[in-house]
């Protein structure tokens, strides 16, 4: 019986051996490729929108050549090509590693305006941009690491490329930061949480006093002192909002265009 046993486990190995022969090789396109070719071949897969396929590449290239000119570049463009692919944890994690690996580098100012693009765009998903739901409405986190993220960008790099459009997206982000208290002010507001209304009101005012929320959050102000009859605060609050919003729509009874004032990009 052992012997039949070991003669079986014999044929059952050779036939596991000879089948291997049968199995498809697993062919590599990029055997031989040097990092030249790695590097356009990823470029060109990027272009047609083949990011996965431009982001093994560019890891492969990686891998068999870490030094040089073209692994580095392929470490920022497997960062955008993340970001392409609506993979945003992954995208900054890439970005971050560059920056971390060539804080010297003469295009590490790309990889902070990458970041900065990421965390600004990720937080409008599918259902919000169903709902056409303006950015004030959301949780304001991503919002905030995106304009610290561009002003660092600035700070460090006021003559990059992509300063401008970074402090354009920064003045952006400050009036959506700035909507954003005011929306949760309006929300207590309306279920007569009237002081926990001031405190966001007043946070819109102060932090914020050059976005364009202001002239709502000088009307909730205003009506919640109101209600809570606190005069003396009611009537500052109303001459603050006259002198600084003359013609103002809520006083009229509120504003005439609902559409969204947010989005420009």
């Amino acid at each position: 019986m052992a012997r039949f046993t070991l003669r079986s486990l014999a044929v059952i190995g050779a036939l596991l051996l000879g089948g291997c022969g049968l199995l498809p090789e697993q062919i590599d396109e990029t055997a031989g490729w040097n990092a030249q070719k790695l590097y356009s071949e990823a470029k060109a897969s990027m272009t047609e929108g083949g990011y996965d396929r431009a982001i093994k590449l560019f890891e492969t290239l990686e891998a068999r050549y870490p030094y040089g000119r073209f692994a580095q570049q392929a470490q920022i463009e497997i960062a955008y090509a993340y970001y392409k692919s609506n993979e945003p944890a992954l995208a900054l994690a890439a970005a971050d590693r560059f920056i971390r690996l060539h804080p010297n580098h003469p295009h590490v100012d790309y990889a902070y305006y990458l970041k900065g693009l990421v965390t600004f765009n990720e937080d409008l998903g599918l259902l919000g941009a169903l709902a056409n739901q303006d950015l004030s409405e959301r949780d304001p986190k991503g919002a905030r690491e995106s304009f610290d993220t561009f002003r660092e960008l600035v700070t460090r790099f006021p003559d990059s490329r992509y300063a401008d459009d970074s402090r354009q997206r920064m003045q952006y982000l400050v009036n959506s930061l700035a909507g954003h208290e005011v929306h949760v002010a309006r929300y207590y507001f309306h279920r007569g949480a009237y002081v926990a209304a001031i405190n966001r009101a007043q946070a819109a005012i102060a932090n914020y006093p050059q976005a364009p929320a202001v002239e709502e959050a000088l009307f909730l102000l205003m009506q919640s002192y109101d209600r809570l009859g606190m005069n003396d605060l009611r009537d500052d609050t109303s001459r603050v909002l006259l002198s600084n919003f003359p013609d103002s729509v809520y006083l009229a009874g509120g504003p005439a265009d609902k559409r969204p004032w947010w989005q420009i990009w």
